[in-house]
């Protein structure tokens, strides 16, 4: 399998020592080649700032440091390294045979990115490309190597399970959530887990396993994320909130997924090219 990372700090620590009046056109160059990959309608500038990258229309005299410290910390190497861990972990799956890697800064005044997403997430599985954004805080410059392998992990899960946007279910995503997580935790140990599956908790964790297992055979991508990422995203999206905690799918997802794993003894590595109702048959789990 070979993994190409696009030097994206390089291109951005030029883009961001470019007038202003430039920049735009420098991020659409360096995104261009994801373009196919990217189901939204728009321009690439459009699309980066609603998802949380940071802005090409404002300087800011935060944007060049985070940049350098990154390239400083070899962040990108380290995004090298756990996917190639990742990959030998997986060996015995079917595995793409190209992955490619791009990264964008987060923009530190988004609101949805800085709290509800604590600070990055990524997109992963419908091509061969990850997508990963992030603003370097101390507590996420660290991760990011461990967010690339929650997005390879489904990349390899859904070459082994067929993920049809039309007939995919609330309860194969959540769980396809779950078990990146936990083959993060397998892989890296917990401290690389994201923020996400711990967010939600009592009441409105309750709340949330309720009403995502009550529709878990709910067909269509057009649903499935309103009962992963919550309300704020989905509204965000332009989407129907259905009164669920923002983030609360990956906390049921791992819960569901640590009960799969505990009960048939598979490892998460393992568990990766098995449909999500095959693992909760083996398990003898009813959501």
């Amino acid at each position: 399998m070979e993994i190409i990372i696009e030097d994206t700090l390089t291109a951005m620590a030029a883009m961001l020592e470019q007038p202003l009046e430039r920049r735009p056109d420098a991020l659409r160059e360096m995104m261009a080649p994801t373009r196919a990959a990217i189901p939204m309608p728009g321009d690439l500038v459009d699309i980066h700032h609603s998802g949380g990258g940071f802005r090409v229309d404002a300087d800011d005299p935060r944007y060049l440091p985070a940049v350098r410290r990154m390239i400083e910390q070899d962040v990108l190497g380290q995004v090298r390294g756990a996917l190639t861990r990742a990959s030998e972990r997986l060996s015995g799956a079917k595995r793409p045979g190209l992955v490619r890697v791009m990264f964008a800064l987060g923009n530190p005044d988004n609101e949805h990115l800085m709290t509800t997403a604590g600070g990055y997430y990524g997109m992963g599985g419908g091509s061969e490309w990850l997508y990963l954004l992030a603003w370097p805080s101390d507590e996420v410059i660290g991760r990011i190597g461990a967010l690339a392998v929650h997005e390879f992990h489904h990349l390899v899960r859904f070459t082994n399970v067929v993920w049809d946007p039309v007939a995919v279910t609330v309860g194969e995503h959540v769980l396809a959530e779950g078990l990146a997580e936990a083959f993060v935790r397998e892989l890296l140990g917990p401290e690389a887990m994201g923020p996400w599956s711990s967010m939600v908790t009592g009441e409105d964790y309750e709340r949330a396993y309720e009403l995502i297992t009550a529709d878990f055979e709910l067909a269509g991508m057009q649903h499935t994320p309103a009962y992963v990422l919550g309300d704020s995203a989905t509204r965000n999206f332009g989407g129907e909130p259905r009164g669920i905690p923002d983030m609360a799918g990956y906390a049921v997802g791992l819960n569901l997924v640590d009960r799969v794993l505990a009960a048939t003894g598979l490892t998460a590595a393992e568990a990766t090219v098995l449909p999500a109702a095959e693992l909760l048959r083996r398990a003898g789990v009813r959501p």
